[in-house]
């Protein structure tokens, strides 16, 4: 019996040792006897390989999805008990609101209904304590479908007439909640908000167009607003639509206004503009100008000419009329005179006043009564003086008079009648020469050629014959003065 149990662990011994150095011989001489062949024990190590690069790959979105639910609890869990109603730290303490701004278009300004476009990205930032958690995520970001789930601050703009968000393809708007309770809401808007011009200086103004926002039912004891040290970004190289108009800064200010609701904390934006002078320029004063000058003209055209002359002068005042009723075509019923319309009244002025040199011109020369002298007094080359008729036939013919006749030594170029001086009589009493006034005789002369020279007796004598003389230097010295006054006031206000 003991001997067969002998055999049989003898047997045991022999047969393992054989097994276990058999596949060891087998992987040495694997390579040895097939080193061109692709065996199965690189396989294997290659498959190896790719298990283990591919498993981390795998358990990568398993390890995302893992996140996912825990995120998903973490908002669960802060808005379980959360009111949306209530502001954060009721009944303790002023929620302090911080502001941010980003323009992204100015403009247009609209003169006329004295209103602007601006397109702004608004960003408010407030503590908000219910909203803290605890967790590996540093921030939430909530699109706007959750914005009516959080208390938001009822920030209104005071001086908007009109407001649009922008809802494609989503609403523009955005909520991040920080771990420690800090909510950053964004949101981008479009208003139409209103601009006080002041156009006394038109049109070399400048404007400050405000846009002032504050809470609507929250008073100053519950809600304060600031600046975040007055970050307010302006991208100029988008498409701004200022046109008439250059940005020269932005200014702010914060003042509290009264109201019968309680007082309320207003934060006010000033955007500077200034006009730009070349397109008012050519539209206005450029056509002023010039049809002023063309009015000048009349004084170079014979006095004969009466119908070349009133024409000229007729349209010239009718241009000034359109020209002044073109420019307050796009401008606000103002109550007050601009710049503009007074410049345009002044050249209105000179162009009326050269019409009516004309009249009075032809008025004191040819609207005489004409004397009635014999033809063979009448030569083209004599000019003739007037004396008084014997007293005897001034009785039977009052109207009568009789022409002295002289050689014309001088005529100045100047085209008179035939008598310089006439004298009628009447029963009435005697006219003075020319028919003026005694006060006018002392300053002017009506006749061709005055005796004694200009100054005399301490007294300037105006020639009513030399008038166009006088306007076509007059006139062009009157308007230059007038321009430089007028642009060193307008430019220095």
């Amino acid at each position: 019996m003991l001997t067969k149990v002998l055999l049989i662990l003898l047997g045991l011994s022999i047969i393992l040792p054989s097994r276990s150095e058999g596949p060891h011989v087998e992987s040495e001489n694997g390579p040895s006897a097939h080193d061109d062949v692709y065996g199965p024990q690189p396989q294997a190590a290659e498959e190896k390989l790719l298990s283990e690069e591919t498993k981390p790959t795998l358990s990568g979105p398993h390890s995302t999805l893992g996140k996912l639910p825990a995120a998903t609890h973490i908002l669960n869990s802060i808005l379980n008990n959360y009111d949306h109603k209530l502001r954060p730290g009721i009944g303790e303490k002023p929620t302090v609101v911080t502001v941010e701004l980003s323009v992204n278009t100015l403009g247009p300004i609209s003169i006329l209904d004295m209103e602007y476009t601006i397109d702004i990205t608004f960003c408010q930032t407030w503590y908000d304590e219910r909203l803290r958690y605890n967790g590996n995520f540093e921030s939430f970001v909530l699109n706007g479908n959750m914005v009516s789930q959080l208390w938001i601050p009822d920030t209104f703009f005071r001086n908007s007439k009109r407001t649009q968000e922008h809802v494609i393809t989503m609403p523009n708007q955005m909520v991040r909640i920080h771990k420690d309770g800090k909510v950053l809401y964004t949101i981008r808007m479009t208003i139409d908000a209103g601009c006080l011009l002041h156009m006394l200086k038109f049109p070399m103004d400048s404007h400050s167009c405000p846009l002032s926002f504050s809470s609507f039912s929250y008073p100053e004891s519950e809600m304060i607003y600031k600046w975040e040290d007055f970050k307010l970004e302006i991208n100029e190289k988008n498409s701004w639509k200022l046109f008439q108009f250059d940005f020269t800064g932005v200014t702010n200010i914060t003042e509290t206004i009264s109201t019968p609701t309680g007082d309320f904390m207003v934060m006010t934006l000033f955007f500077n503009v200034s006009r730009r002078f070349g397109f008012i320029a050519f539209q206005n004063y450029v056509p002023s100008s010039v049809t002023t000058m063309l009015s000048w003209v009349s004084f170079w055209i014979k006095k004969d000419s009466a119908p070349a002359r009133t024409s000229l002068g007729i349209t010239s005042v009718l241009t000034m009329t359109t020209l002044g009723t073109f420019s307050r075509k796009n401008f606000p019923r103002v109550s007050y005179i601009t710049a503009l319309d007074f410049y345009i009244a002044i050249c209105f002025v000179f162009c009326f006043c050269a019409l009516m040199e004309f009249a009075v011109l032809n008025f004191l020369t040819y609207n005489r009564t004409k004397p009635r002298a014999s033809p063979k007094l009448r030569h083209p080359d004599i000019r003739a003086r007037a004396l008084m008729p014997p007293r005897a036939s001034a009785h039977q013919h009052p109207d009568a008079f009789v022409c002295q006749i002289e050689d014309s030594d001088e005529s100045d170029g100047e085209e008179g009648p035939s008598c310089p001086a006439q004298q009628s009589l009447s029963p009435g009493g005697i006219q003075n020469p020319g028919g003026c006034c005694k006060w006018c005789k002392k300053y002017v002369c009506v006749v061709p050629r005055c005796e004694g020279s200009i100054w005399q007796q301490g007294r300037l004598f105006i020639h009513i014959y030399r008038l166009d003389n006088y306007s076509r230097v007059v006139f062009p010295v009157t308007f230059f003065f007038f321009n430089v006054l007028y642009w060193l006031v307008c430019l220095n206000l």
